[in-house]
């Protein structure tokens, strides 16, 4: 714990600004956890960002905490070479963390240390594309920055070949087709997309693979390629044609994890090579959908 006096000249100021202001190397928005979890006090209580310091108050931050490290997991590795590591991510695993201060195990605090590339530096480094925190399925990540900047030039002139399967709401009709809707972030959701006319183009092509019954409702077994990367794609256009994803808790109906998956990758590796990647459907899928 580190103890840190209200001057005059500070009275009046924000907690979040304060505490800042003592950890130049962490944001304000990268802090938030912190403030979430009652790891800052004044006064020997727990306050909120926003709270106004007066000049008698003491500040106390749980410093070894600030400074840790994320704890070590062990992700399965479907592939790795010299400049790439294709990783079956579980759902619950964040891609990176969102700000610079995080002490929550990721995808990319378990490529850290396979990482040589002095270029390549922060909480994203080596995350070439994400996967939503409950998505799980394939994914690559780079060792080295030449390897990133190829990877990433193949994903945004769409040179990448993505299938998901997912379980959704309802019995999808027509049992194949192509979703052409633009997505845009959501004024009044910030953190959420919709589709507008104002979005950047977005086109999913969907294939049912069955319907079936359960607990008196009918749910499909789904198909999903994206031709584009947006943001939140899959979710979002299966949400605007009346089919959210089960357990999308954003948008459709929060349930005991969301029945989405990454199933095969299909890129050119740094190396020439062209390959396929594929994870085995998780337990979660195939027992909802009785496979």
């Amino acid at each position: 714990m580190k103890e840190f006096s209200v001057g005059p000249d500070q009275a009046g100021q924000r907690l979040d600004v304060f505490v800042a202001t003592q950890y130049p190397q962490f944001t304000r928005s990268s802090l938030h956890s912190m403030f979430k979890n009652d790891h800052i006090l004044v006064g020997g209580q727990p306050q909120k960002a926003g709270y106004k310091l007066k000049a008698i108050d003491i500040v106390v931050v749980n410093n070894d905490l600030l400074m840790s490290e994320p704890p070590e997991i062990k992700l399965p590795v479907i592939y790795e070479d010299e400049s790439v590591m294709v990783i079956d991510k579980p759902a619950g695993i964040l891609t990176h963390s969102k700000g610079t201060w995080n002490n929550e195990a990721t995808v990319a605090s378990f490529i850290k240390n396979k990482i040589k590339d002095e270029q390549l530096q922060g909480n994203r480094a080596g995350i070439v594309h994400r996967l939503d925190r409950h998505t799980s399925g394939v994914m690559i990540t780079a060792k080295t920055n030449e390897a990133l900047k190829q990877l990433q030039k193949q994903f945004s002139q769409r040179k990448t070949k993505k299938t998901y399967i997912a379980v959704v709401e309802g019995n999808l009709e027509p049992a194949e087709a192509v979703i052409e809707a633009p997505i845009t972030r959501n004024p009044k959701r910030p953190q959420t997309f919709i589709v507008s006319a104002n979005g950047k183009p977005a086109v999913t092509n969907y294939k049912k693979l069955k319907d079936f019954e359960r607990g008196g409702q009918v749910y499909s077994l789904a198909e999903l390629k994206p031709q584009t990367g947006r943001t939140h794609q899959l979710r979002v256009h299966m949400a605007y044609i009346g089919h959210p994803i089960v357990g999308d808790r954003v948008y459709g109906q929060a349930a005991d994890g969301m029945l989405l998956h990454a199933k095969s990758l299909e890129l050119t590796l740094p190396g020439g090579a062209r390959k396929t990647f594929e994870s085995e459907l998780p337990s979660r899928i195939k027992e909802f959908a009785g496979l």
